[in-house]
């Protein structure tokens, strides 16, 4: 099984883990809690804009929840807003107001529901780090993970804003 969390898309092969219900989610959860996953039971994890919204203590504890039910060399793909870009576009003297309130806004959520809340920043330093800390060994940046149509392909103003990786 692959498994795509926080999905909205449906793609052959994937099931989607949701913290929200909804006519495309396979299993209602949250990433916190994988515990219904067998260990080494997962093929594939795709989370685009997922994992900042776990709080700054849980990251690590989430990571190694993945890496348990991933099987080995099994791809965990990773989109999170990329700190330093939305830092460079904040600080920018060329954004207008609106700009930078959107660079401001895709740092800290949306905040549209309970769940659009983001509670840790990350830069590729932070997350290679992490990623490292839960036995994660092969670590690379793509562009594109060339799967669904989502965030980790936004590029508002003509670059993208989204930290890429690709973790066996």
């Amino acid at each position: 099984m692959k498994l795509h969390v926080g999905g909205q898309e449906r793609n052959d092969g994937w099931s989607i883990l949701n913290v929200l219900p909804g006519p495309h989610v396979d299993y209602v959860g949250d990433l916190r809690d994988l515990s219904r996953f067998a260990d080494g039971s997962i093929d594939a994890i795709y989370a685009s804009h997922v994992l900042e919204h776990v709080s700054q203590a849980e990251v690590l504890p989430v990571l190694l929840g993945v890496h348990r039910i991933l099987k080995p060399g099994g791809p965990f793909m990773v989109s999170v807003p990329d700190l330093d870009v939305l830092c460079h576009l904040f600080i920018s003297p060329w954004a207008p107001p609106d700009m930078k309130w959107h660079a401001m806004r895709m740092m800290f959520g949306g905040q549209i529901d309970r769940h659009d809340f983001h509670f840790v920043g990350f830069n590729e330093t932070f997350l290679r780090d992490f990623l490292t800390k839960a036995g994660f060994t092969d670590i690379r940046r793509v562009q594109s993970f060339e799967i669904f149509k989502d965030t980790s392909e936004f590029q508002p103003y003509g670059f993208p804003i989204s930290l890429n990786l690709i973790a066996s």
